[in-house]
């Protein structure tokens, strides 16, 4: 069965709305490679067009890849104005020491949370308090405070104490408990990861990777992510507001009022396709009740909004997007989905549902991206992803270590990436990323344009205006 055409007041509302995200050409942008992420761009996306064409890139296109890598690595390894971060990745490389001590860094937060659980197994806080005082008690005292605080030096020397202690060898489960815990591999890896942590090395490492941002679990993180949090919801809102805007109107043009918004629409777990890696909750969505419902109530999907605080996480969120679309495009077109939502539990039609476009120039007409920031006049070519994915390729690392040993290497060392980016699967991300960008782009709406586009659509379709058929 084929579903109904937009409302003549939707479409003109998404044909018209502003555009102000869109990226410009790439002849636009500076040619002179001035900008190393951005020369990088540029001959990827050169690279890409050569072989979507079925030929293979110009030598000078491979030649201006390497030298733009080149010197982005040399950039990022600048004592004052370079990458930390990267500086951070490069020292984990080629130091044993320091790479040893991430690897231990990796799974501390299991460990301390194993040898905590082993620790309140023989010396839980409740349980020492019930213990009449005394060595025992003043031992195991130690052995909770010290695994309470992290202090594993400290707690295996409390543990060693305790072993000696004539109460607890009479106690056989308490002694086998204890000599689980002192021969815990756990406790024995965060005795060592504390040994690496006083090396020279690892103190400048930590240094570096923690100017990436404020340490998980902080409160400096804490604040920053409650911040961030608010700013999104504070998106979301004003997405929802847009389409309220837009359902006043359409419901002043039909008869029955059908249309509604929702907000935080969630794929109920029984949908039949995988949600992996999909996105599985949407900010804002247009619904319009379903003409061919019968007897039970049922509705259509029409629009999909996304609320994003600034427009590169359009291009970051879009795979993610896309995978999303087909997930909804995997539903039986016989049945009905209950999506809930924050105004309440809506069935979704199936029918309706994989009728939502999942690729191609069709998005534009079934789901925006809404932003409220400023449109750059030249945005960022290159993703954070993709150069991260660059500077962290094997070759990149080790040219970035010759620079840290005073060596001068020449860009054809970075030859090994320029084939994995025109080969490998794991690469089919940074080869797109410029007509992912320009896709995701395409489908973003500044709010105001978004408002002022449901007005003149309102006002050129007003109340009793024919629907479609």
């Amino acid at each position: 069965m084929s579903l109904p055409p937009p409302h003549p007041l939707l479409d003109a509302t998404l044909r018209a709305v502003a555009r102000r995200y869109r990226v410009p050409a790439l002849s636009e942008f500076p040619s002179d490679d001035a900008v190393p992420a951005t020369a990088l761009a540029v001959r990827i996306e050169q690279a890409r067009a050569s072989l979507a064409a079925g030929g293979a890139p110009a030598p000078s296109v491979r030649l201006a890849f390497l030298g733009a890598l080149a010197r982005l690595i040399r950039d990022a390894m600048r004592p004052d104005e370079g990458d930390p971060v990267f500086q951070a990745m490069s020292m984990r490389h080629r130091n044993a020491v320091v790479r040893e001590y991430a690897s231990l860094s990796a799974g501390a937060a299991q460990d301390r949370r194993e040898v905590l659980a082993a620790a309140n197994a023989i010396a839980h806080p409740a349980k020492v308090e019930r213990m009449a005082p005394g060595a025992a008690r003043d031992a195991l005292a130690l052995l909770s405070t010290a695994a309470v605080q992290a202090r594993w030096a400290a707690l295996a020397e409390a543990a060693g104490t305790l072993q000696e202690s004539p109460a607890l060898v009479e106690d056989a489960a308490a002694a086998a408990a204890l000599e689980r815990l002192t021969a815990s591999p756990a406790l024995a890896r965060l005795l060592r990861l504390d040994q690496l942590g006083r090396d020279a090395d690892v103190r400048l490492y930590r240094t570096l990777w923690e100017q990436q941002g404020p340490r998980s679990g902080s409160a400096t993180a804490a604040a920053q992510g409650y911040a961030s949090r608010a700013r999104g919801d504070a998106v979301e809102a004003l997405a929802l507001q847009a389409l309220e805007a837009l359902v006043r109107g359409l419901n002043a043009a039909e008869a029955g009022a059908p249309y509604r918004a929702v907000s935080s629409m969630r794929v109920p777990a029984s949908f039949p396709a995988s949600p992996a890696r999909a996105k599985s909750e949407w900010d804002a969505a247009l619904l319009r009740r379903s003409a061919d419902a019968g007897a039970a109530p049922a509705w259509d999907l029409c629009l999909l909004l996304e609320a994003k605080a600034s427009a590169d996480a359009a291009a970051t969120d879009f795979p993610r997007l896309l995978r999303g679309l087909r997930l909804l495009a995997g539903a039986d077109a016989r049945a009905d989905y209950v999506f809930s939502t924050r105004q309440g539990a809506f069935p979704l039609r199936g029918a309706a549902l994989r009728a939502v476009p999942a690729e191609g120039p069709a998005l534009a007409q079934a789901v925006l991206y809404f932003c409220d920031g400023p449109a750059e006049t030249l945005p960022r070519l290159l993703s954070a992803a993709s150069r991260m994915q660059l500077l962290s390729a094997p070759a990149s690392l080790e040219y970035a270590n010759r620079l840290a040993q005073g060596q001068d290497p020449a860009p054809d060392a970075l030859e090994p990436v320029w084939r994995q980016l025109l080969e490998s699967p794991q690469w089919a991300g940074v080869l797109q990323q410029y007509p992912m960008l320009c896709e995701a782009r395409e489908l973003m709406v500044h709010a105001d344009d978004l408002m002022a586009a449901i007005a003149d659509a309102a006002s050129t379709h007003p109340a009793g205006s024919a629907c479609p058929p």
